[in-house]
Protein backbone atom coordinates (compact mmCIF):
# COMPACT_ATOMS: atom_id res chain seq x y z
CA UNK A 1 0.00 0.00 0.00
CA UNK A 2 1.56 3.29 -0.86
CA UNK A 3 2.38 6.10 2.11
CA UNK A 4 2.19 9.56 2.26
CA UNK A 5 5.89 10.55 1.96
CA UNK A 6 7.29 12.78 5.27
CA UNK A 7 8.15 16.04 4.11
CA UNK A 8 10.46 14.20 1.82
CA UNK A 9 11.99 17.54 0.44
CA UNK A 10 13.85 17.97 4.06
CA UNK A 11 15.95 14.19 2.69
CA UNK A 12 17.27 15.60 -0.79
CA UNK A 13 19.86 18.49 0.36
CA UNK A 14 22.29 18.28 -2.52
CA UNK A 15 20.39 15.88 -4.79
CA UNK A 16 20.48 16.27 -8.92
CA UNK A 17 18.12 16.07 -10.68
CA UNK A 18 14.67 18.19 -12.01
CA UNK A 19 11.53 18.45 -10.20
CA UNK A 20 8.76 16.17 -10.32
CA UNK A 21 6.32 18.55 -11.57
CA UNK A 22 8.76 19.41 -14.57
CA UNK A 23 9.66 15.68 -15.08
CA UNK A 24 5.74 14.94 -15.68
CA UNK A 25 5.23 17.91 -18.19
CA UNK A 26 8.19 16.56 -20.01
CA UNK A 27 6.82 13.33 -20.38
CA UNK A 28 4.18 14.93 -22.24
CA UNK A 29 1.68 13.82 -19.09
CA UNK A 30 0.13 17.29 -18.45
CA UNK A 31 1.31 21.09 -17.94
CA UNK A 32 3.37 21.34 -14.93
CA UNK A 33 0.54 23.35 -13.50
CA UNK A 34 -1.42 20.61 -13.80
CA UNK A 35 1.52 18.68 -12.42
CA UNK A 36 1.75 20.47 -9.46
CA UNK A 37 -2.27 19.70 -8.98
CA UNK A 38 -2.40 16.22 -9.25
CA UNK A 39 0.16 16.32 -6.94
CA UNK A 40 -1.85 18.08 -4.42
CA UNK A 41 -4.25 15.69 -4.98
CA UNK A 42 -2.23 13.03 -4.06
CA UNK A 43 -2.23 11.82 -7.24
CA UNK A 44 1.38 11.03 -7.98
CA UNK A 45 3.86 8.32 -5.95
CA UNK A 46 7.50 7.91 -6.31
CA UNK A 47 8.94 4.29 -5.32
CA UNK A 48 5.94 3.42 -3.31
CA UNK A 49 5.49 6.90 -1.54
CA UNK A 50 2.35 9.43 -2.17
CA UNK A 51 3.81 12.85 -2.91
CA UNK A 52 3.11 16.03 -1.13
CA UNK A 53 5.05 18.52 -2.77
CA UNK A 54 5.60 19.34 -6.54
CA UNK A 55 9.81 20.32 -5.36
CA UNK A 56 11.03 16.86 -5.03
CA UNK A 57 13.42 16.06 -6.96
CA UNK A 58 13.92 12.96 -9.15
CA UNK A 59 16.93 11.90 -11.26
CA UNK A 60 15.82 9.48 -13.51
CA UNK A 61 15.66 6.55 -11.50
CA UNK A 62 12.86 6.56 -9.55
CA UNK A 63 9.55 4.35 -10.46
CA UNK A 64 7.11 7.53 -10.94
CA UNK A 65 3.34 6.30 -10.80
CA UNK A 66 0.54 8.75 -11.76
CA UNK A 67 -3.24 7.90 -11.24
CA UNK A 68 -2.18 3.81 -10.64
CA UNK A 69 0.11 3.57 -14.13
CA UNK A 70 4.18 4.13 -14.47
CA UNK A 71 5.13 7.54 -16.00
CA UNK A 72 5.47 7.16 -20.07
CA UNK A 73 8.96 7.79 -20.56
CA UNK A 74 10.14 10.73 -22.51
CA UNK A 75 9.62 10.95 -26.07
CA UNK A 76 10.95 13.32 -28.80
CA UNK A 77 9.28 17.20 -28.99
CA UNK A 78 6.15 16.87 -30.94
CA UNK A 79 4.15 20.20 -31.95
CA UNK A 80 0.29 20.07 -33.48
CA UNK A 81 -1.33 22.94 -35.50
CA UNK A 82 -5.20 22.43 -34.66
CA UNK A 83 -8.09 24.60 -36.33
CA UNK A 84 -10.14 24.61 -33.39
CA UNK A 85 -13.62 24.87 -34.49
CA UNK A 86 -16.15 26.91 -32.32
CA UNK A 87 -18.78 25.37 -29.55
CA UNK A 88 -15.68 22.96 -28.20
CA UNK A 89 -13.98 23.84 -24.69
CA UNK A 90 -10.26 23.54 -24.48
CA UNK A 91 -9.88 20.90 -21.53
CA UNK A 92 -9.48 17.13 -20.91
CA UNK A 93 -12.80 16.99 -18.68
CA UNK A 94 -15.46 19.80 -18.68
CA UNK A 95 -17.73 19.54 -15.56
CA UNK A 96 -20.71 20.85 -17.43
CA UNK A 97 -20.52 17.99 -19.83
CA UNK A 98 -19.65 20.14 -22.75
CA UNK A 99 -17.83 18.84 -25.90
CA UNK A 100 -13.95 18.72 -25.55
CA UNK A 101 -11.58 19.74 -28.38
CA UNK A 102 -10.07 16.59 -27.00
CA UNK A 103 -13.23 14.85 -27.93
CA UNK A 104 -12.75 15.29 -31.37
CA UNK A 105 -9.31 13.82 -31.81
CA UNK A 106 -8.64 10.92 -33.68
CA UNK A 107 -7.58 7.51 -31.72
CA UNK A 108 -3.83 7.49 -32.99
CA UNK A 109 -3.34 11.19 -31.61
CA UNK A 110 -0.71 10.96 -29.10
CA UNK A 111 -1.49 12.89 -25.68
CA UNK A 112 -1.07 16.16 -25.58
CA UNK A 113 -1.78 19.09 -23.94
CA UNK A 114 -2.46 22.50 -25.37
CA UNK A 115 -0.56 25.80 -25.67
CA UNK A 116 -2.38 28.27 -23.48
CA UNK A 117 -6.29 28.01 -24.72
CA UNK A 118 -9.14 29.04 -26.75
CA UNK A 119 -12.64 30.07 -25.09
CA UNK A 120 -15.18 27.92 -26.54
CA UNK A 121 -16.42 30.43 -29.19
CA UNK A 122 -13.40 31.30 -30.53
CA UNK A 123 -12.43 29.62 -33.42
CA UNK A 124 -8.46 28.95 -35.37
CA UNK A 125 -5.35 28.04 -34.33
CA UNK A 126 -4.29 26.39 -31.16
CA UNK A 127 -1.26 24.49 -30.61
CA UNK A 128 -0.70 20.79 -29.10
CA UNK A 129 2.29 19.86 -27.74
CA UNK A 130 3.27 16.28 -26.21
CA UNK A 131 6.19 18.53 -24.14
CA UNK A 132 4.28 20.13 -21.38
CA UNK A 133 7.74 22.53 -20.65
CA UNK A 134 7.74 23.66 -24.39
CA UNK A 135 3.66 24.53 -23.77
CA UNK A 136 4.75 26.49 -20.77
CA UNK A 137 7.85 28.17 -23.01
CA UNK A 138 5.37 28.93 -25.19
CA UNK A 139 2.76 30.95 -22.80
CA UNK A 140 4.91 32.78 -20.85
CA UNK A 141 4.24 36.74 -21.42
CA UNK A 142 8.07 37.03 -21.41
CA UNK A 143 8.95 34.95 -24.36
CA UNK A 144 7.08 37.58 -25.85
CA UNK A 145 5.25 35.36 -28.70
CA UNK A 146 2.47 37.56 -30.88
CA UNK A 147 -0.80 36.08 -31.29
CA UNK A 148 -2.79 37.52 -34.24
CA UNK A 149 -6.25 37.03 -34.52
CA UNK A 150 -9.00 37.93 -36.67
CA UNK A 151 -11.66 39.71 -34.89
CA UNK A 152 -16.10 40.34 -36.28
CA UNK A 153 -17.49 43.51 -34.06
CA UNK A 154 -20.13 45.22 -34.15
CA UNK A 155 -20.44 48.83 -33.18
CA UNK A 156 -18.58 51.98 -34.66
CA UNK A 157 -15.45 51.95 -34.64
CA UNK A 158 -13.46 55.09 -33.60
CA UNK A 159 -9.51 54.37 -35.21
CA UNK A 160 -8.33 57.04 -31.66
CA UNK A 161 -9.67 54.47 -29.44
CA UNK A 162 -7.57 51.67 -31.73
CA UNK A 163 -4.73 53.44 -31.57
CA UNK A 164 -4.78 54.21 -27.69
CA UNK A 165 -4.75 50.14 -27.05
CA UNK A 166 -1.25 50.32 -27.90
CA UNK A 167 -0.33 52.29 -24.92
CA UNK A 168 -2.00 49.46 -23.06
CA UNK A 169 -5.13 49.42 -20.93
CA UNK A 170 -6.55 49.12 -17.55
CA UNK A 171 -10.35 47.02 -17.13
CA UNK A 172 -11.65 45.76 -13.79
CA UNK A 173 -8.39 46.73 -12.42
CA UNK A 174 -6.50 44.17 -14.55
CA UNK A 175 -3.83 45.97 -16.91
CA UNK A 176 -3.81 44.68 -20.52
CA UNK A 177 -0.01 45.07 -22.26
CA UNK A 178 -0.13 46.89 -25.94
CA UNK A 179 -2.16 45.56 -28.35
CA UNK A 180 -2.43 46.34 -31.94
CA UNK A 181 -5.85 46.55 -33.67
CA UNK A 182 -6.30 47.82 -37.62
CA UNK A 183 -9.42 47.71 -39.68
CA UNK A 184 -9.28 45.40 -42.24
CA UNK A 185 -8.89 47.47 -45.64
CA UNK A 186 -11.58 45.13 -47.49
CA UNK A 187 -13.68 44.41 -45.10
CA UNK A 188 -13.66 48.49 -44.54
CA UNK A 189 -15.53 49.12 -47.87
CA UNK A 190 -18.30 46.98 -47.04
CA UNK A 191 -21.49 49.08 -45.62
CA UNK A 192 -23.17 47.80 -42.23
CA UNK A 193 -22.57 47.94 -38.63
CA UNK A 194 -19.81 44.72 -38.76
CA UNK A 195 -16.13 44.84 -39.39
CA UNK A 196 -13.52 43.07 -39.58
CA UNK A 197 -10.31 43.83 -37.30
CA UNK A 198 -7.03 42.61 -37.05
CA UNK A 199 -5.70 42.40 -33.66
CA UNK A 200 -2.14 41.55 -32.36
CA UNK A 201 -1.11 41.05 -28.58
CA UNK A 202 1.62 39.21 -26.73
CA UNK A 203 0.15 38.31 -23.09
CA UNK A 204 -3.19 36.14 -24.41
CA UNK A 205 -4.71 37.06 -20.92
CA UNK A 206 -8.37 35.24 -20.39
CA UNK A 207 -10.53 36.33 -22.92
CA UNK A 208 -8.57 39.19 -23.65
CA UNK A 209 -9.91 40.23 -26.74
CA UNK A 210 -12.79 40.21 -26.15
CA UNK A 211 -13.04 42.29 -22.47
CA UNK A 212 -10.60 44.70 -24.63
CA UNK A 213 -12.96 45.79 -27.29
CA UNK A 214 -16.43 45.45 -25.09
CA UNK A 215 -13.98 48.50 -23.11
CA UNK A 216 -13.72 50.71 -26.47
CA UNK A 217 -17.77 49.83 -27.27
CA UNK A 218 -17.22 47.05 -29.44
CA UNK A 219 -19.34 43.65 -29.15
CA UNK A 220 -16.97 40.55 -30.82
CA UNK A 221 -19.19 38.22 -32.76
CA UNK A 222 -16.55 36.69 -34.50
CA UNK A 223 -13.40 35.52 -33.26
CA UNK A 224 -10.34 33.64 -35.31
CA UNK A 225 -6.71 33.14 -34.31
CA UNK A 226 -4.77 33.18 -37.55
CA UNK A 227 -1.01 33.08 -35.55
CA UNK A 228 0.50 31.96 -32.73
CA UNK A 229 4.39 33.33 -33.06
CA UNK A 230 5.73 31.57 -36.35
CA UNK A 231 2.86 29.26 -36.30
CA UNK A 232 0.39 30.02 -38.73
CA UNK A 233 -3.42 28.76 -39.83
CA UNK A 234 -2.53 28.87 -43.56
CA UNK A 235 -5.08 26.51 -45.55
CA UNK A 236 -5.99 24.34 -42.47
CA UNK A 237 -9.05 23.08 -42.70
CA UNK A 238 -11.42 23.63 -39.89
CA UNK A 239 -11.59 20.36 -37.39
CA UNK A 240 -8.31 19.44 -39.33
CA UNK A 241 -5.14 18.43 -37.12
CA UNK A 242 -1.33 19.00 -39.14
CA UNK A 243 2.30 17.91 -37.09
CA UNK A 244 4.88 20.12 -37.33
CA UNK A 245 8.18 18.27 -38.92
CA UNK A 246 10.73 17.96 -36.03
CA UNK A 247 13.43 19.79 -37.98
CA UNK A 248 11.49 22.70 -38.80
CA UNK A 249 10.04 23.37 -35.06
CA UNK A 250 13.57 23.20 -34.27
CA UNK A 251 14.05 25.76 -36.65
CA UNK A 252 10.54 27.88 -34.97
CA UNK A 253 11.65 27.92 -31.56
CA UNK A 254 15.06 28.02 -31.52
CA UNK A 255 15.55 28.63 -28.21
CA UNK A 256 13.77 26.61 -26.43
CA UNK A 257 15.83 23.57 -28.14
CA UNK A 258 19.03 25.64 -27.29
CA UNK A 259 17.51 26.06 -23.44
CA UNK A 260 16.58 22.14 -23.46
CA UNK A 261 20.16 20.42 -24.86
Amino acid sequence: MEKKTQSKETKQTGKSGDRIAKVMARAGLCSRRDAEKWIAEGRVSVNGDILTTPAFIVDGSEEIIVDGKRLPGQERTRMFLYHKPAGLVTTHRDEKGRATIFDKFPGEMPRVVSVGRLDMNTEGLLLLTNDGELSRYLELPQTGIRRTYRVRVHGKIIQERLDNLKKGIRIDGIRYSSIDAVIDKDAAKKDGANQWLEVSLKEGKNREVRKVMEAIGLTVNRLIRTSYGPFHLGNLDRGAILEVKYGQLQTMVPEYFKKKA
